[in-house]
């Protein structure tokens, strides 16, 4: 299995074959012979920043935008919660918005900002605007599709068809011969590879395609299982179950736990909020290709930062164990 090395970066040439906006005629900058994999809504994103102005500083700036469109939506949420607004810091000071966002510029900060506005919306029984913000959001990456779960019965049925009429028009401009192209989204599911500990075990028995779905299944399972534990949306529900589908993907670099980042904000989430700065190390790889080594997470880095997790994952669960019979020998 050849590992791929994935930039996520597009190429937007200036040139009057990109206004089609065709998938197939924008590529990733390190594999200028895979088309971009990428979803409608991302690509029309990049399309409206380079109207603008063509560079990838622009793209930054328009990231660190919505960086500090999530800040605002937070405070929104904490007022209203009366939950102290200090808790914004747990958000603002992570380490991967300053690497991921100002410094490096990933389009899952403006997909997180979508999925909280989603978020914050429900809250306040927005319905409609609930569910566009999250058909919006699915069409930047699909990861945040397996927290479907958590809109059932929390939208109307003629709210949820209205995203979906919305992320179908947004693939109009991108039809072909009345297809719409998939990109190299299939390269992706069978070559590209990164940090990925359970998929490259699951892989050995069972073929790519069938691993990705399992990915998909166990984000959805989670969902429904936080679904049925609370009756009220939580950061917790949304944060869990993309949590647990990019455990088990075959990319997990670490911008992807952006969509997660504005979640992140209890006890329970521990665990991922570790992950967030035990991922950092991977960034290692890049500095090893440019000495001619192979696209591949050395071991004792993935066992550095998964291993972290487990421990604290341990941790809480030896304390939920022994809590309740503390509680009872201090009741006897």
């Amino acid at each position: 299995m050849q590992r791929l090395g994935y930039n996520p970066y597009i190429v937007v040439p200036s040139d009057p074959a990109f206004a089609g906006l065709h998938t197939a005629e924008t590529r990733t900058l390190n594999n200028p012979d895979v088309p971009s994999p990428y979803p409608a809504g991302a690509q029309l994103f990049f399309r409206a920043v380079t109207a603008i102005h063509e560079s990838i500083f622009a793209l930054k700036i328009a990231f660190v935008v919505c960086d500090l469109a999530i800040v605002l939506v937070l405070l929104d949420i904490f007022r209203r919660s009366g939950e102290g607004a200090h808790w914004v810091l747990a958000y603002a000071w992570n380490p991967l918005l300053a690497i991921e966002v100002a410094s490096s510029g990933h389009i899952d900060i403006v997909g997180a900002l979508l999925l909280l506005v989603s978020f914050a919306a429900l809250e306040r029984r927005w319905r409609t605007v609930a569910a566009l913000a999250f058909g919006l959001a699915v069409a930047v990456k699909f990861l945040p599709i397996v927290l479907l779960p958590l809109y059932w019965k929390r939208v109307r049925m003629r709210d949820a068809a209205l995203a979906a009429v919305m992320v179908g028009l947004l693939y109009v401009p991108f039809l072909n011969h009345g297809r719409i192209p998939t990109g190299s989204l299939g390269t992706y599911v069978q070559s590209f590879r990164f940090n990925d500990p359970v998929f490259a075990t699951l892989e050995r028995v069972a073929a790519p395609q069938f691993v990705v779905g399992l990915a998909v299944l166990v984000g959805f399972l989670t969902a429904i299982w936080w679904r049925r534990k609370t009756p009220e949306l939580s950061p917790d529900a949304v944060a869990w179950p993309m949590a647990a589908s990019l455990l088990c993907a075959p990319v997990v670099y670490p911008w992807y736990l952006l969509w997660l980042l504005p979640f992140l904000r209890s006890a329970s989430t521990l665990p991922i909020i570790i992950w967030t700065v035990s991922i950092i190390p991977t960034y290692c790889v890049w500095h090893l290709r440019t000495l001619g080594r192979p696209w591949l997470v050395p071991g004792w880095i993935m066992l550095l930062e998964y291993g972290c997790v487990a421990t604290a994952v341990a941790i809480i669960a030896f304390r939920r164990i022994t809590r309740p019979a503390a509680t009872q020998c201090s009741t006897d």
